[in-house]
């Protein structure tokens, strides 16, 4: 089966994000496609690289990048999500006047229309969180 998965929430504040890693995974792990996954809304924030949680707790981004590594995974972030939320690539840091950047290596944004491709191209398109 051909997936597409959206992220709607955050990696710390909502199981969401949790969720759509451990469903993304078991899909990829039982071999079904997963075509791309979506981060909208605050789930935008499963894509900055300046993430530090404590050693004792999950590193939610790390372990996204770990699964587009080993899967080559297409994890895109929504340009106006993520604007609003402050995380910029470098396209993003020179259009708007910014000194760096903050997205995480194997993410990058783009818009909408990255998503109703996905929902398009696939046979299924599971949402996590609002």
């Amino acid at each position: 089966m051909k997936l597409a998965v959206q992220v709607n929430e955050g990696p710390y504040q909502h199981q969401a994000s949790d969720s759509a890693y451990m469903f993304t995974k078991a899909a990829l792990e039982k071999g079904h496609e997963v075509f791309r996954v979506f981060f909208y809304h605050d789930g935008v924030n499963n894509g900055t690289r300046m993430t530090t949680p404590p050693q004792d707790d999950r590193h939610v981004v790390n372990r996204w990048v770990e699964l587009a590594e080993k899967y080559d995974l297409d994890l895109v972030i929504c340009v106006a999500a993520a604007q609003r939320r402050g995380i910029v690539d470098e396209g993003e840091a020179e259009r708007n006047g910014k000194d760096g950047t903050n997205i995480a290596d194997k993410f990058r944004i783009s818009g909408l229309g990255q998503l109703i491709e996905a929902a398009i191209q696939c046979d299924r398109t599971v949402v996590f969180g609002d």
